[in-house]
């Protein structure tokens, strides 16, 4: 097996984000796209988990993302934490990291026993340290009272600060393209090149021609995506409304225009996620695939939790 591993608070300085294919990559190998949580935004929603994905290959899951309850659904979706290999942090939004460390933990008290590599833009690492020193009574107890072996010791934390091939191995290679998210500098979207197809995912992003020269030509675009009809019924009971909006507008991308990032990148398949509104005020899926279809001709997704693709 050919792996690229970096050390901790590494930084990946290829300029161009490209696609490579792995290494002694088992071409019989098929992957699995799971949307573990397809709301956007840090509120709890009755009908969305929080925003996280996973891609397996074989017996190994690559998560994207770690919204709320993450670890929860990897179960529900049948993916044993033992069969987790890395970790990929696309921004430092709450409602995309907060369980970052929760997740190493439960899996750490669930089967995990191999390490996981984790990559995200800074301070990666310090927020690793400090989630260990939060939980530093806890996992103590556990080691000494259950026999666990160190949690420190299976986390791998890589700092990302430049587009460019991020890790390989021989399920995947995994390249990252900087992407528009302000204030969030910098913000990355992904590239997973399998075996049998290439699978993008945005995170959040407004327009962004780092997304569109990522993507271009994969199977699968997964790509948050805003409503903008029902944006004013979103923010209505919101004390900083003004402000709230002003960030929307300017850090997130229409369902039109992801059509048209879908369509200039030359994606197979849109699949739609992370949406604003996530809940309230409802959006069907009609809307949301009739708000894209003038703009992409390919085929169109509307995401839920747990969809398998």
């Amino acid at each position: 097996m050919n792996e690229l591993y970096f050390t901790r608070r590494s930084i990946i300085a290829t300029g161009t984000a490209l696609a490579v294919t792995p290494a002694n990559a088992a071409t019989s190998a098929a992957s699995r796209l799971i949307l573990l949580g397809t709301g956007g935004g840090p509120t709890p929603k009755p009908n969305r988990a929080a925003s996280a994905q996973v891609i397996t290959v074989g017996d190994a899951a690559y998560v994207i993302d770690c919204g709320n309850g993450v670890a929860r659904q990897l179960v529900l979706a049948g993916i044993k934490l033992k069969a987790l290999r890395s970790i990929f942090i696309t921004h430092h939004h709450s409602d995309h990291n907060v369980d970052y460390g929760s997740l190493m933990l439960l899996a750490w008290a669930a089967d995990l026993a191999t390490p996981v590599d984790s990559y995200g833009p800074p301070p990666l690492a310090e927020m690793t340290q400090s989630f260990l020193a939060y939980n530093r009574v806890d996992i103590a107890t556990r080691m000494a009272d259950e026999g666990r072996p160190s949690l420190a010791g299976l986390i791998r934390p890589h700092e990302l600060t430049k587009a460019g091939l991020v890790m390989q191995d021989s399920n995947v290679s995994v390249t990252a393209a900087m992407v528009d998210h302000p204030p969030l500098v910098p913000s990355f979207a992904y590239r997973f090149d399998c075996p049998d197809r290439s699978i993008v995912i945005s995170g959040d992003t407004r327009p962004s021609e780092g997304l569109v020269t990522l993507a271009r030509g994969a199977d699968v675009l997964v790509h948050e995506v805003m409503y903008l009809p029902a944006l004013e019924a979103l923010i209505a009971s919101e004390p900083n409304a003004k402000t709230l909006r002003e960030h929307l507008l300017a850090s997130h991308t229409s369902a039109a225009d992801v059509g048209k990032v879908a369509t200039r990148a030359g994606v197979e398949t849109l699949v739609l996620s992370h949406f604003v509104p996530g809940g309230f005020p409802f959006v069907t899926d009609d809307q949301w695939r009739d708000a894209v279809r003038p703009h992409f001709a390919g085929e169109i997704i509307v995401g839920r939790d747990l969809l398998v693709l």
